[in-house]
């Protein structure tokens, strides 16, 4: 999708804004739905129609299960209608290209690839259209009778291309009753603020570093740069998704919209379990509750719930896209947390806590270079890098030329990968009495400083995606 911040920032969301307030909260609806198919027709004009085909489709089975599901047999023929069709588009989008590249290498044949392009946040929509059919199978939400409304809970701009996966059961109330109040507004931009500052001034400039160090020759690339090279990928990768995540977070309390949280300083984890409960949240727990527990969870002995968090991380790296070192990132996921389990979890718990720290950033820090890397020869030799301990190559002054010239980014990404802005938040709010006036013009000139910062880093460099635009 080709997408620019600056025309986003600067036209669309303000004019949509306008239009969203000014009209009476009947249109609201509307304005918000006919702006999103725009924003996405924007980058893909064909592709609308396939994400219409979905909507269309969920929508319909799920009025045709109210309508006639009688009995449970009909219940699971409309369900399966929509997962069944559902899966195969998302399939063929996603996977076929790696498909027919895969069975070529296995048996030498030279199928000729089907050369698609990836619809941009097709794996996003896909689950929250899955969700919903699921959910009403289940009874846990009502159909909806409006297909307006249900498109605009699919196509919404703030989350359609890059999450979080926000649930049907999340906001139908909100669909057709929400509350619109200044501070609601204020609370947004500022979430929005924050998630530009994000991705402008430190993921895109880790992200500049790791570019840097991936394409160095193996002579010239000491264990020191290799290791840094691997922790500035992890927080690009942090913030740079965790950044649309505020900005979507954001922008849904303007309009008056509430979406979960989807990452709660992962960073900070203690244990590859921990991590997963903190780090894209709406995804693991729609593994959680739409795989895992269905499969049986951990209620069916040591087998099958061994079993069971194969297929789920076997999925999880495959969701990610298609790609084998996404499924190895996927497996090296999946036993970890098996070996945590059965194997040496509560001996981790006795242990220090920043020797727990330690161990799941390292553990985090590693599985990102896997994650971020496609050629598995690549892979092989930046993770020979990692562990080339030659004392000679340990560290070099390219290392320390680096560190000079992207210590403060780095230094700022660490403090604030760690939850010291809620705590600085608490600070202020208790220290505001008497002098609120005075903070809030500190606050301001603060917030008015880092956005002249970030326009003019983006008007360096117009085009700006987020990395989970092309999953």
């Amino acid at each position: 999708m080709v997408f620019s911040c600056i025309p986003f920032l600067f036209f669309f969301l303000p004019l949509c804004l306008i239009l969203y307030y000014a009209v009476p909260f009947s249109w609201k609806n509307g304005i918000l739905l006919i702006f999103s198919l725009i924003f996405y027709a924007w980058g893909e004009p064909l592709y609308i129609f396939l994400m219409l085909f979905s909507t269309a489709l969920d929508y319909t089975n799920g009025r045709l299960m109210e309508r006639f599901g009688t009995t449970r047999c009909r219940r699971i023929f409309f369900l399966c209608c929509s997962i069944c069709i559902n899966l195969s588009i998302l399939a063929f989008f996603k996977y076929a290209d790696f498909a027919v590249i895969s069975v070529n290498g296995l048996l030498g044949t030279q199928f000729a690839r089907p050369g698609v392009h990836l619809p941009v946040g097709i794996s996003f929509y896909t689950f929250q259209t899955m969700s919903y059919i699921i959910d009403l199978y289940r009874g846990e939400v009502k159909a909806e009778h409006s297909y307006a409304a249900y498109l605009t809970y699919v196509s919404m701009f703030p989350q359609l291309v890059a999450g979080p996966i926000v649930r049907f059961s999340d906001i139908q109330e909100q669909l057709h009753d929400r509350k619109l109040t200044w501070a609601e507004f204020e609370h947004g931009l500022l979430r929005f603020m924050m998630g530009l500052f994000k991705k402008v001034l430190i993921a895109n400039q880790a992200g500049a570093l790791w570019e840097e160090i991936r394409i160095l020759d193996a002579a010239e690339t000491s264990v020191a740069t290799a290791w840094l090279g691997a922790l500035c990928f992890t927080l690009q990768l942090y913030f740079d998704f965790s950044a649309y995540s505020d900005m979507a977070i954001g922008m849904g309390h303007m309009l008056g919209f509430h979406y979960n949280e989807n990452f709660n300083y992962p960073l900070t984890a203690v244990s590859v379990t921990d991590f997963w409960r903190r780090w894209h949240i709406s995804l693991s727990t729609w593994f959680r509750d739409y795989v895992y527990i269905p499969l049986g969870g951990n209620r069916k002995g040591i087998p099958r719930h061994l079993f069971n968090i194969a297929v789920v991380w076997f999925l999880t790296g495959l969701w990610h896209g298609a790609s084998w070192n996404f499924i190895l990132w996927g497996v090296y996921y999946g036993i970890l947390l098996m070996l945590e389990k059965y194997v040496w979890g509560k001996l981790l718990a006795k242990f220090p806590k920043v020797l727990q720290h330690a161990y799941a950033f390292l553990i985090v820090v590693f599985g990102f270079v896997i994650f971020a890397i496609t050629d598995f020869g690549e892979l092989g030799g930046y993770i020979g890098l990692l562990f080339s301990f030659a004392a000679n190559t340990l560290a070099d002054t390219r290392f320390l030329w680096y560190l000079g010239n992207y210590g403060a980014v780095l230094a700022a990404a660490c403090v604030l990968a760690c939850p010291v802005y809620p705590w600085l938040c608490r600070k202020a709010s208790a220290l505001s009495r008497g002098k609120g006036t005075v903070l809030s013009v500190f606050a301001g000139a603060g917030m008015l400083l880092l956005f002249l910062l970030s326009t003019a880093y983006m008007v360096s460099d117009t085009y700006n995606p987020f990395l989970y635009f092309r999953f």
